[in-house]
Order: C-alpha cells, then sequence, then structure tokens
C-alpha cells in the first residue's frame, strides 16, 4: 500500500512552468505495494496526463508495476522505501523508481532479466529509453524509463492528490 504521496524536498508537485506536471509516491517495497502502486499511478495520471485504459497508458502502468517489482525482489533488504517519480514535460513522460540499494542492474542487450529487457523494449517502442543513474543526493539508484508521448497526450493541469499530501 502507498504510505504517502509528498513532494521531495525543496520541491513541489507542480512547476511553475506549466508545461511541466509531476508526482512522488513513496512506496513500501513489499509485494503487496506493485498492485497498489499500479492503481495509484493510474489515479495520478488519470486526467492529467495519460488515460490510462490508452494502450500507452497501460504500458505505462506495465513498466511502473515491472520496476516496483524489481525494487521489491532486488532492493527490499537495503531500502524499506521507493520513489516512484512520475513526470511529464516537453513531450516526454518520465517513470523514476528511486531506491537505497546502490547495486545497479545491467542493462546491456544480454544482460539476464528478462523484466528490464521488456521494459526497454516498451519504452523503445515509444522512442524512449531506460537508464540507471544514481541519485543526486544519498546511496542508491534511479531507474528511469523515458517515453516520448504520442501526439495529443502531454499535461492538463491538476496535482498529484491523495495521501498525507498537501
Amino acid at each position: 500500500m502507498i504510505r504517502r504521496l509528498r513532494p521531495t524536498a525543496g520541491t513541489a508537485y507542480q512547476s511553475d512552468a506549466p508545461s511541466v506536471w509531476w508526482c512522488v509516491l513513496t512506496v513500501p517495497l513489499v509485494p503487496e505495494a506493485v498492485r497498489q502502486t499500479r492503481r495509484d499511478t493510474a489515479m495520478a495520471l488519470t486526467g492529467r496526463v495519460v488515460p490510462p485504459d490508452s494502450v500507452f497508458g497501460g504500458t505505462v502502468l506495465l513498466v511502473v508495476s515491472e520496476l516496483v517489482t524489481n525494487a521489491v525482489r532486488h532492493a527490499a533488504r537495503r531500502s524499506p522505501t521507493a520513489d516512484v517519480t512520475l513526470a511529464v514535460g516537453e513531450g516526454e513522460l518520465a517513470v523514476g523508481v528511486a531506491d537505497r540499494d546502490p547495486r545497479l542492474p545491467d542493462l546491456s542487450p544480454g544482460a539476464p532479466g528478462a523484466g528490464l529487457r521488456t521494459v526497454a523494449g516498451l519504452v523503445a517502442g515509444y522512442g524512449g529509453s531506460l537508464t540507471v543513474e544514481r541519485p543526486a543526493r544519498g546511496p542508491g539508484k534511479v531507474v528511469v524509463a523515458r517515453f516520448r508521448l504520442p501526439e495529443g497526450m502531454g499535461p492538463y493541469g491538476g496535482r498529484c492528490t491523495g495521501g498525507d499530501g498537501p
């Protein structure tokens, strides 16, 4: 279950630039969190960015599910929670899953791990990419899936709401 929706330190849910929308979901790294994160992602995107019942929306939800599943499987011992960031701007939707486990997954084409290969293929189908980055502060990693938005989709305003957010 989602513990809370919140802005990260020094940031807000929506930037001053009207073309940028984003939110952060903090999730416990337990198996039950995958389904709840998928539901909360669908709610966050509904009417604001991407219809979750569209083909593109379904792809985004599958990617979120896979990235959170990987965090639960591989990072939970070192990271009790993960931050799932959804960001839309400049014709792109990015999904980032940050945890405190410093081990980086191998994203090379021949690497083991069918899940990340599937994610890489899905984002490539929308002109995007899959990367692993170190966080700006602290230990851990952020796995980031970037999609080019299909024609006609993009931020419609609104905020990420729910939990104990503002």
